[in-house]
């Protein structure tokens, strides 16, 4: 893990330090839809760089399904302007695309070659991340995923060349999330820990410290979402994203990531909040998958998560399912893809689009019929 993490309310002080540190002379400042402005930290991050004379690029309006034209825009910028440091601050989403762009800027073709793996990452450029939702655990792994809206494909890669050098975790910076931002966040990273535990060789240290995480995140959600700017719970809820993807959980074992590459048909198509549909699906998967054979993991995750007292292994796997269903819905996030305006016109389109390039599921591999059919059971 060679991410260097400063964790804690004002570490955006180390930033002037790590910039001397590597001798940064140009940068590519990269963000979103204009929060960073509001909150006053785009202030306090120019203001460093002013203060240590180094030069700025901007690469704002980063969209939150990120797109692969801003990668290549990106890239362009990072060449012209001799950028040795890329600052992605803000969501996973501006992360992501920044990822990209340290690939593509030493690559002369299109980068979505990267996603279609039509090359690998060779080269790229350093990137510090400056984290404003906890969600996704970019700010610490080599991941991203791009959106092509030319070809309505949205597609995973990664390298550890893509690692952020360092990231700053301020807690602070989540207080003024918007509350249908900071739930979303809270079942993406609930789904990466479970795309994982849901998954095999059986690994107890691993298994036991994702159970740690979910019930971390399920013990603070409430109090993010009742009191906005509880440091204590959002720094939890900060840290519990950033361990449950940055490679702890996974080590010995190959992840399921079903639920994730079927959701991404769903936001590439509808342009939907990852984690909102992950939320819906997650549910789905787990009653779809769930058979004699793997009963005794779903009963395993509610007794040590949700303290399930029952001893047969499918009641109290189903039982598990449930409460996972409820905790998702008493956070406010929605049950069904028809409440966020989805239909069935393109489930088989989707589900054959999702099996294009790889298969899918380890921890029980699905056909296109099964997709479609998890599809259904979220409608």
């Amino acid at each position: 893990m060679p991410t260097e993490i400063f964790f804690g309310k004002d570490q955006i002080e180390v930033l002037s330090k790590q910039l001397k540190k590597d001798g940064v002379k140009s940068v590519l400042l990269a963000y979103g839809h204009g929060s960073i402005k509001r909150s006053g930290l785009y202030d306090k991050i120019v203001s460093i760089l002013n203060e240590n004379s180094v030069k700025i690029t901007e690469l704002p309006g980063i969209d939150p399904n990120p797109r692969i034209t801003s990668v290549a825009k990106g890239a362009e910028l990072c060449r012209e302007n001799k950028v040795d440091l890329i600052i992605a601050a803000g969501a996973g989403s501006v992360i992501d695309c920044c990822k990209a762009i340290a690939a593509a800027r030493y690559y002369n073709g299109d980068p979505w070659d990267f996603f279609i793996r039509k090359t690998s990452v060779k080269k790229a450029l350093p990137l510090c991340a400056i984290l404003t939702l906890a969600a996704t655990g970019s700010e610490m792994n080599g991941g991203c995923v791009l959106t092509n809206e030319k070809t309505q494909e949205k597609l995973p890669m990664g390298s550890v060349r893509l690692k952020p050098k360092f990231s700053i975790l301020d807690p602070t910076y989540t207080f003024t999330l918007p509350k249908n931002q900071t739930i979303a966040g809270i079942a993406d990273m609930m789904s990466h820990v479970f795309e994982q535990y849901f998954s095999y060789p059986d690994a107890s240290l691993q298994d036991h410290m994702s159970e740690a995480v979910l019930k971390t995140v399920i013990e603070n959600a409430p109090v993010v979402v009742a009191e906005p700017e509880n440091y204590e719970a959002r720094a939890n809820i900060m840290w519990a994203g950033t361990v449950a993807l940055n490679g702890l959980l996974e080590l010995g074992k190959e992840g399921d990531w079903a639920t994730h590459m079927i959701e991404h048909e769903l936001s590439a198509k509808y342009d939907i909040t990852h984690g909102t549909g992950l939320a819906i699906l997650t549910p789905n998967w787990m009653k779809h998958v769930l058979d004699e054979k793997n009963c005794y993991k779903f009963a395993a995750y509610g007794r040590n998560v949700w303290g399930i007292t029952e001893k047969d292994d499918m009641k109290a796997a189903l039982q598990a399912i449930e409460k996972t269903s409820d905790f998702f819905k008493s956070l406010g996030l929605p049950q069904k893809l028809s409440e966020i305006g989805i239909d069935d016109s393109k489930f088989e389109e989707m589900a054959a689009s999702a099996l294009k390039n790889s298969r899918i599921g380890t921890f029980k591999e699905l056909n296109k019929d099964d997709i479609v059919e998890i599809y259904r059971m979220s409608l």
